[in-house]
């Protein structure tokens, strides 16, 4: 199984997307969407310093293009990707990535949101002055003990011994005066704590802007930063892509998913390196690949070619499937076929070692085919059952 990933600020490098602009159709494509975030794109990515390309309202609207047109780089014809792509994932401001190239959102939403994200956590970074620092190493819980007590966010849990803390600059110097046990501080090249209350701001914005935004189911699983679960419901994708401005993200557990999914190549967007970084330390299993110039698309498709298979969600009928959010063993809630359930209704719930959650119907109607019983064990993404809704009306 294949999954596609996108990375997150602190990824981009001066100059990275230079040897992709030498492609008429990549450097038109990155034009366009420059104008819908009112941002020279072209320019950010090749002749911009790496202190300019650091502004977070830079970074990130530049890491989303570059993800997507690389995206369409790999797929000249996008519907082809869901006969290949088990899943999709994105670190931080990669998850809009990740849910554009989901069809959860248009490539051109993607970009207005995030511009306006980017300006926003640019304009709290600025309220305080506020950063972040990797700590590599050391035991995971005493590692988090000692960011609590200083008053720090373990803003990134990434797995593989990296946690990222986020906090003020006088807590993450009081942190470099008193590391964890057998841990090594890397001060990160970003411009505020992200992930943390002092993005509060930015999320009330972002709230704003959501409601406006229509959406669609996603086209593969997409895996959410806040849990690592399958989240197959496109409002709450969105929902949770404004939430995540200033909650933890859960690397770990999306890379747990991964294994629950039984994932066996990781591929990463442009600019790549970070997540198959981490997927070489905590996915000792998992093949990977970093696209990071043109000239490496060709293996790029033998490698989508060889681990490959489609989605359960891939096709788009005028019924809905609701899916299992991760591993565990599913109890049904004792619907028949034939019933109706009202929009938000528990169709059971998912249990593991880690917790039991609600399945519900987010759109609702009628139940059309069970495709699981009570007791079955489930993997996350796997259809659980079959409804045929009353209106089918994208949101």
């Amino acid at each position: 199984m294949l999954v596609i990933v996108a990375p997150g600020q602190g990824s981009q490098t001066p100059g990275f997307l230079a040897p992709w602009l030498e492609d008429p159709d990549f450097a038109a494509r990155i034009d366009w969407l420059s104008a819908v975030a009112n941002l020279d794109l072209a320019h950010y990515g090749t002749d911009a310093d790496a202190e300019t390309i650091r502004d977070t309202a830079v970074a990130q609207p530049l890491l989303v293009a570059s993800g997507l047109v690389g995206a369409l780089a790999l797929f000249p014809h996008p519907a082809d990707a869901f006969a290949t792509v088990g899943a999709v994932a994105g670190h931080s401001v990669g998850e809009i990535t990740a849910a554009a190239g989901a069809r959860v959102i248009t490539a051109e939403q993607a970009m207005v949101f995030v511009r306006e994200r980017g300006r926003a956590m640019a304009e709290a970074s600025a309220a305080t002055p506020t950063g972040m620092t990797a700590v590599l190493g050391g035991d995971l819980d005493d590692v988090v003990g000692v960011l609590k007590r200083h008053g720090l966010t373990p803003a990134n849990v990434n797995g593989s011994g990296q946690v990222v803390a986020a906090g003020t600059r006088e807590q993450l110097d009081a942190l470099a005066a008193d590391p964890p046990e057998g841990a090594r501080l890397r001060p990160l090249s970003v411009a505020g704590a992200f992930h943390t209350e002092h993005m509060a701001p930015a999320v009330d914005l972002l709230r704003r802007h959501a409601s406006a935004i229509s959406t669609h189911d996603p086209r593969t699983r997409l895996l959410s930063n806040a849990d690592g679960h399958v989240v197959h419901d496109g409002r709450d994708v969105l929902d949770r892509l404004v939430a995540q401005v200033s909650k933890p993200v859960r690397w770990d557990l999306c890379q747990q998913a991964m294994v629950d999914l039984g994932v066996t190549g990781l591929l990463e967007m442009p600019p790549a390196g970070t997540l198959t970084g981490l997927a070489k330390r905590g996915l000792t299993d998992v093949e990977t690949f970093s696209l990071k110039t043109p000239d490496q698309l060709d293996d790029a498709r033998d490698f989508v070619e060889r681990h490959g298979q489609p989605s359960p969600m891939s096709a788009s009928p005028s019924w809905r499937l609701v899916v299992a959010p991760m591993k565990g063993t599913f109890t049904t809630s004792g619907a028949g076929v034939g019933d109706r359930l009202p929009a938000g209704t528990a169709v059971g719930t998912v249990s593991s070692l880690r917790d039991t959650l609600d399945v519900t119907a987010g759109h609702g109607g009628t139940v059309v085919e069970w495709l699981v019983e009570d007791g079955d064990p489930v993997a996350p993404g796997q259809p659980l059952v079959r409804l045929h809704p009353e209106a089918v009306v994208d949101r």
